[in-house]
């Protein structure tokens, strides 16, 4: 017997429209969105019905499993923690960083930890403890010597989704000038003037030694395996043309507007931080997403290290910008990010799409999530 619910009386974010509505939700999927009011089913009572959000880019899983540092908490506690905050967020889809490359110095997590939080998270599957759907980003840091060795234990890891390739050397990409690098990398870690010049001649010198050559040999990898590509941190039209040359997919977060252009004009999904749009600026002192939004660039928000604000800053930009519209706002969490990374069945409120839905209530300021569904079953 077919498993059926109806959302009545509800405010329907569409991909192109708004519509006051119902829609009929069988054995997990949308079976039938119509207009008008129904006698029977949950009352929404004019709340917002929204598409599950798509969440391609967030480090919290690691803020959870690291909170202070050196260190660790129980990889399972940290799982679980970091998934009901998610899914409170509106997330059904969670795509989690992991962090692939280490260096002396760099706070990074030791060869053989990242494979043991992706079983930790296989587990939490299997043991039925997840209300979102996770997934893998690989964050690779292309200038450390080990990236290729941590990497290679994910080589087939059917959970990886994404990988992006990111060099965090001073000079270039996101620091492209030292005030912010002095700040990230020498005043919050205690560094003298001293130690902090030894650590930047070191960085340059391995961004220097394996930066090229690991992003070649990685893309080589994810195109034989179908697995989506990323760029981070783009800044110049050599950065963009480098990315397609190696097949990217997805411009994260662009340092130019000129790169962001770019990107859009090659056909790369624009990726910006929702707490840029929140904040109202980049917190590195990089370009506003909100400027990208208003010259038509921009096509997918992260939550990067706030998840809430993926939930939020849809919108701020519908308030925000004028003709922008809450249904293309929406989309940026939501049907964007899902097709960028081949998840065809979801994404968007349409027949016969998996019923990962949030009901949300907004009578102003910030925004109230007040159910979450995913497949059809309620997880918040």
């Amino acid at each position: 017997m077919a498993l059926e619910q109806i959302f009545t009386n509800a405010s329907i974010v569409l991909p192109d429209e708004i519509v006051k509505g119902s829609v009929l939700v069988r054995d997990g999927e949308i079976a039938d969105i119509s207009t008008g009011a129904l006698h029977s089913g949950e009352d929404f009572e004019g709340d917002y019905l929204i598409p599950g959000l798509v969440e391609l880019h967030t480090d919290h899983l690691e803020t959870h499993y690291s909170p202070r540092p050196g260190l660790r908490w129980m990889k399972m506690a940290a799982i679980q923690a970091h998934d009901a905050q998610i899914v409170t967020s509106g997330i059904t889809t969670v795509f989690d960083c992991l962090r692939m490359g280490s260096a002396e110095g760099d706070d990074g997590f030791a060869t053989g930890e990242m494979r043991a939080m992706a079983d930790a998270l296989a587990e939490a599957e299997r043991e039925n403890r997840l209300r979102a759907d996770h997934r893998i980003h690989l964050r690779c840091e292309v200038s450390t010597d080990n990236v290729l060795d941590q990497f290679d234990a994910f080589r087939d890891d059917p959970k990886v989704g994404l990988v992006s390739l990111m060099d965090h050397a001073p000079g270039q990409r996101q620091f492209q000038t030292m005030d912010q690098y002095i700040l990230y990398y020498k005043i919050k870690r205690g560094l003298s003037d001293e130690a902090f010049a030894i650590y930047v001649e070191k960085q340059l010198a391995l961004s220097e030694r394996n930066s090229a050559r690991h992003r070649i040999a990685l893309a080589d990898i994810c195109a034989a395996r179908g697995i989506p590509i990323a760029s981070h941190d783009d800044a110049t039209a050599a950065h963009v043309t480098e990315s397609i040359d190696l097949g990217v997919k997805l411009a994260e977060f662009p340092t130019s507007l000129e790169a962001a252009d770019l990107s859009h004009e090659a056909g790369l999904s624009v990726l910006m931080g929702a707490p840029n749009v929140v904040r109202g600026g980049s917190h590195s002192g990089n370009i506003a997403a909100r400027d990208l939004a208003e010259r038509g660039v921009l096509d997918v928000l992260s939550s990067d290290y706030v998840p809430f604000s993926l939930i939020h800053a849809p919108f701020l930009l519908a308030d925000a910008i004028e003709g922008f519209g809450l249904e293309r706002a929406i989309a940026l969490v939501s049907d964007n990010p899902a097709r960028t990374v081949g998840l065809d069945d979801r994404g968007r409120i349409a027949i016969g799409r998996r019923a990962d839905l949030v009901r949300v209530e907004r009578p102003s300021g910030v925004p109230i999530v007040r159910s979450v569904w995913r497949n059809g079953r309620r997880v918040a």
